[in-house]
């Protein structure tokens, strides 16, 4: 329990002081195959760490494609400024050639980059090196290849609709020396930055002195490897909610749609509040999968007095808030994103908005 005791930094079997994240390092490199891991507060300070140990005072060649801005104006090249390293843009926004990092490779570069845009898509007349070409260019021109796969993802989506989130067992595979990615989203933990690769390059992560104050609290680390452990189970899409969700199939969440409409009707007059199953489409999420759109069975809700968006409000405002989407100029409830745990919270929200 959060309350209780833990061996952050103790090891029972020797009873001498352990290493913090020691469980969750191992789990990592077990489920990725990769030799080494470590575990940082955010997949932000994944990246500073990366590119100030191994790039600073050096030259660091990425795809101009690849110059990402996520939430909260985080943007790839400003990290880049502050580790120290200096960025070398190759290539156009739309396509890059192996060739063109080739160009660029001098004496004073430290790394090749690779950044996976998680929140947004480029489509049509595009062209980039598969990972395995920049390792074997990185490699032979004796530097390290670093990815950032952004979301990242310990299986793989694609049966479930998101192609193109890397799989990180797959990026080690293809010849990345350091992988980051984060512990949250499709991974489905807590919010980290996972940090797996080579153990001589995580080992130099390690000794930086940006590793102590970038390292992650213990109930992060807690949060994590049970996470992973779930994972390693098998039992990830079924105990992980962020999974379980998106594995849902479509017939699943109508059969669980019109049984809780049965139960609304029992609550609440038609009269009042009137509901409908309209198809419709769920979001993944913009940081993950930002085209990924599954098919989904929708309640639609229709408040005789209330406008949807008085009634969008009122259930926004109740305790705990219900976040819904407004549809057609009707509220729409998506129980993809809710649990059979909350629907008998979900249900007394909507019974007290309609009843106000």
């Amino acid at each position: 329990e959060a309350a209780g005791y833990c061996t952050l930094e103790y090891d029972t079997e020797t009873g001498a002081r352990g290493r913090r994240g020691a469980r969750a390092d191992a789990l990592l490199a077990e489920l990725t195959g990769a030799e080494d891991a470590l575990v940082v507060n955010n997949c932000a300070a994944a990246a500073l760490l990366v590119l100030a140990s191994l790039a600073r005072d050096g030259e660091t060649v990425v795809s101009r494609g690849e110059l990402v801005e996520i939430g909260g104006d985080f943007r790839v090249p400003d990290v880049m400024a502050q580790s120290g390293t200096t960025m070398v843009e190759v290539g156009t926004t739309n396509r890059t050639r192996l060739s063109d990092y080739e160009r660029a490779i001098t004496e004073r570069t430290r790394l090749v980059l690779r950044v996976h845009p998680s929140n947004y898509r480029i489509v049509g007349f595009t062209s980039a090196p598969t990972l395995s070409e920049l390792a074997r260019l990185a490699h032979e021109r004796n530097l390290l290849l670093y990815e950032d796969a952004g979301s990242g993802a310990l299986l793989d989506l694609a049966p479930f609709g998101l192609a193109g989130e890397p799989v990180i067992r797959e990026s080690v595979a293809q010849g990345a020396d350091v992988v980051t990615f984060s512990g949250d989203k499709l991974l489905g933990a807590a919010q980290a930055g996972l940090v797996v690769g080579r153990r001589e390059v995580v080992e130099r992560l390690r000794r930086h002195p940006l590793y102590r104050a970038l390292r992650a609290d213990k109930l992060a680390l807690a949060a994590l490897e049970a996470t992973l452990e779930a994972y390693r189970r098998g039992d990830a899409a079924l105990e992980v909610p962020a999974l379980r969700m998106i594995v849902a199939t479509r017939e699943r969440i109508e059969e669980r749609t019109r049984a809780f409409s049965r139960r609304l009707r029992e609550r609440v007059s038609s009269d009042a509040l009137t509901s409908e199953i309209v198809e419709g489409r769920s979001a993944i999420g913009g940081g993950s999968a930002p085209t990924t759109h599954p098919p989904t069975a929708l309640l639609a809700l229709t408040h005789a007095a209330l406008t949807a968006s008085a009634l969008e409000e009122r259930l926004r405002r109740a305790a705990p808030p219900v976040i819904a989407r407004i549809l057609d100029d009707r509220v729409v409830i998506d129980l993809r994103t809710v649990s059979e745990a909350e629907e008998a919270e979900l249900l007394d929200a909507l019974a007290s908005a309609a009843s106000d």
